[in-house]
């Protein structure tokens, strides 16, 4: 395990030409909070700060609503092709920017720049590119009814013209997560502003910088005033945002506790809810997998982003005559990676995003040590002034450890062994959660059963964590309501109209 560091981490955001207080965008213009409470931005490579950050008030939350319900209207007429060619100006804005957006993200959250350049920047860029395509799409329908026509003489079906329109459910609220937290807001506003609605747009409290630039790119674009606002601060505006009266739906990206909360909210006053929530998933080994391959994959997706990414598999199930093989491969994956800086061009694994979120994972690893769980690498706060922990490998046999049932959010894999395939698909399903799952086999009938087993709302075989907008991604169980991606995405944003016309 080598450590590297850069001098570059501690240069300031001047020197990325972000202003350094923009503020709020609440009806197309950069304004002041009205509150005078600010929210440090660090660095999590350093610990050191990188910006204050307004926090928005109550009448914030509302100023912005309030500009987005008056957009609604407007924008709900503006024609598809003008939505596609808006989304692809934004596209091409991001595109352009990628250098310094990449950059931005590194700083403010802390992963490697190859992958804020390939997920976040670009994976944005696509994103949006998809979704332009809907606009001109989303259509209802002409139909013929059975409805019998009550006047004198008149048959069945045949004196009505009835059809159907897909319309825009109207403002939503889009509470995006810090992991990924660019194109995690683009996630949620392509579907939104393609179907015609507006958006007022909370990133998380740690990671605003990359969702305020964008906010920049949004005007630069030629989007109308008030149809995206985006408001900063802590979970007491995200409570506020999503409890506000001016909100038709809730977009949101982040733990199940939280999303259990915006659910019991929003079901105040029956708000349409997406929940993208947490998971604990998955990858399954059996002995006629080709091991070396399932062995990288098996650490790549657990050490991606410091494991902070809701679909990682950080649940490792071995079939028992291959266990060490696997393992041994696993761990010395592990113990060559370059832990470092995100803008050290060979650093591979970042630091996580917080003191607290560090804290909160040794105190997992802690926990299932002295819970009988085996250490088989790493375990410790590396030493540094950022918020690193050692890529971790755990040796749990016991299926109902808290390791192996709650999600970690760090670089902590677990590894359990099973025997045969139903033993297999047993452990795989035993957790609350239901988002992914990893599974290697040589065996096609085997591959189709124990897909078509899993309790989650993606299956990867003979791959992993393999992600493109055309699919529907969607958290079965605990890990979500709703659907993001494809045409499913899209229609989580509108709402059908039935008229029927007597002729």
């Amino acid at each position: 395990m080598t450590i590297h560091s850069s001098d570059s981490t501690t240069r300031t955001l001047e020197e990325y030409r972000l202003a350094r207080q923009l503020g709020l965008l609440i009806d197309g213009k950069w304004v002041e909070a009205t509150s005078d409470s600010t929210s440090v931005v660090v660095n999590p490579a350093t610990g050191l700060p990188l910006a204050n950050i307004a926090n928005a008030s109550v009448a914030d939350v509302d100023a912005a609503v309030q500009a987005a319900r008056s957009a609604r209207e407007s924008w709900r007429r503006v024609s598809p092709a003008q939505r596609t060619h808006l989304l692809w100006k934004l596209s091409e804005l991001i595109e352009n920017d990628i250098d310094y957006l990449s950059v931005l993200e590194v700083l403010n959250q802390g992963k490697t720049l190859d992958l804020a350049r390939g997920l976040d920047v670009m994976g944005s860029v696509e994103t949006l590119r998809y979704y332009s395509g809907w606009a001109t799409k989303l259509n209802g329908t002409t139909n013929r009814i059975s409805a019998a026509d009550e006047r004198p003489g008149g048959s069945i079906g045949e004196a009505y013209h009835a059809f159907s329109t897909l319309e825009p459910v109207g403002v939503v609220a889009a509470v995006v997560p810090w992991n990924v937290p660019l194109v995690m807001a683009i996630s949620k506003l392509a579907p939104a502003l393609v179907a015609g609605c507006t958006v007022v747009l909370k990133p998380a409290v740690e990671t605003p910088l990359t969702t305020l630039r964008l906010g920049q790119l949004i005007i630069e674009a030629g989007f109308p005033p008030g149809v995206v606002n985006i408001v900063t601060g802590g979970g007491d505006i995200g409570a506020a945002l999503v409890g506000h009266p001016g909100i038709d739906k809730v977009a949101f990206t982040g733990s199940t506790a939280t999303g259990r909360s915006i659910a019991a909210t929003a079901g105040q006053s029956l708000k349409r809810v997406t929940l993208e929530l947490g998971g604990k998933s998955p990858l399954i080994v059996f002995n006629d997998a080709d091991l070396e391959q399932a062995a990288q994959s098996a650490a790549w997706s657990i050490f991606l982003n410091a494991g902070q990414m809701c679909f990682a598999t950080s649940r490792l199930l071995v079939q028992k005559d291959v266990r060490e093989q696997v393992i041994a491969r696993v761990c010395e994956i592990a113990g060559e990676l370059k832990i470092g800086s995100g803008l050290d061009s060979e650093a591979e694994l970042g630091p996580v995003i917080s003191e607290r979120q560090r804290a909160r994972v040794l105190s997992y690893i802690d926990s299932a040590v002295q819970s009988g769980a085996e250490m088989l690498i790493g375990g410790a706060q590396v030493p540094s002034n950022g918020f690193f922990v050692a890529p971790t490998v755990l040796s749990v046999e016991d299926p109902a450890a808290r390791i192996m049932q709650e999600e970690v959010f760090g670089p902590v894999l677990a590894v359990s062994t099973f025997e045969t395939e139903e033993e297999a698909i047993r452990l795989a399903n035993n957790t609350e959660y239901g988002l992914a799952a990893s599974l290697w086999t040589q065996d096609l009938a085997r591959a189709h059963t124990v897909a078509s087993s899993i309790e989650a709302g993606t299956v990867w075989v003979n791959c992993n964590v393999v992600l493109d907008e055309s699919q529907p991604f969607t958290g079965w169980k605990q890990s979500g309501l709703g659907i993001e991606g494809s045409r499913s995405g899209v229609e989580e944003y509108v709402q059908p109209r039935a008229v029927v016309i007597a002729t």
